[in-house]
């Protein structure tokens, strides 16, 4: 029998934040079995951790396709497990997670971006005139707005957004609720329209901000619909990511794989 747990990360209260179920196992799956579970318990990640002798080891499901890397669900898989610290390994390297106070962290290697100006299928799959800032790298766009209220508003086009040779686009201004800046993230490459609360995208929008605020410590609101709250120390070429996460239900999987 493999423990399940349906856990919403990075909010204080259920129903917020992004949820992701996390599946503890004895040993390896098989990874059909993996993605048909991800796909009938159908959360927007699925992770699947199981004990090695140094670390623990993780993947991560979307309903239909597996992630190269998941910050939300990691964060929900170590507040299952429970530990003050955890390392997870995966396909790409590590991955770890340290408690501090009432807080689970994330330790990300930071991720830059160059800046340029905003090309013309950007804007038009944001429903956009213009933008604030333009940022990109190899697989994501950064889309620099002037208020919170601008990034609520955008309605983007999802099927010029997939068109995009980019996996993910963030839009992103200064302020917010109690917060130094706001984002949404749009991923419909890997099935997600819009993701509720991304922790991978502030390793990229961390050292974005802490270099446009001067300041290395930051709070960050992500405005999906269920809305969610990071925390980020910028450290040199680090980004701590934290949040908060909370146990929705738990059970049992049957048949174990």
């Amino acid at each position: 029998m493999s423990s399940w747990f349906l856990i919403d990360a990075f909010t204080e209260r259920p129903f917020a934040g992004n949820p992701a179920n996390i599946v503890i196992l004895d040993g390896p799956a098989d990874r059909t079995w993996m993605q048909a579970i991800a796909a009938e318990l159908h959360q927007p990640t699925s992770a699947f951790v199981w004990r090695r002798p140094d670390a623990w080891s993780i993947r991560w499901f979307t309903p239909s396709s597996e992630l190269p890397l998941c910050g939300h669900a990691t964060l929900a898989a170590a507040h299952a497990l429970g530990h003050d610290e955890i390392v997870f390994r995966h396909g790409h390297g590590t991955l770890t997670a340290r408690r501090r106070e009432t807080r689970i962290w994330l330790d990300f290697p930071a991720v830059p971006v160059t800046e340029g100006e905003a090309p013309n299928d950007v804007l038009d799959a944001l429903g956009l005139p213009a933008a604030g800032g333009f940022a990109r790298n190899d697989t994501e766009y950064v889309v620099m707005l002037d208020t919170p209220a601008q990034v609520e508003a955008v309605r983007p086009d999802i099927p010029r957004i997939l068109r995009l040779p980019v996996s993910r686009v963030i839009v992103t201004a200064p302020g917010g609720a109690d917060a130094d800046f706001t984002s949404r993230v749009f991923v419909p490459a890997h099935g997600l329209d819009e993701d509720h609360v991304t922790g991978s995208a502030h390793a990229v929008l961390g050292p974005f901000w802490a270099a446009r605020l001067g300041r290395a410590r930051l709070e960050a609101v992500q405005a999906s619909a269920r809305r969610g709250r990071l925390a980020l120390a910028v450290e040199d070429d680090r980004v701590q990511v934290g949040g908060h996460a909370v146990t929705v239900g738990q059970g049992e999987l049957l048949p174990s794989p």
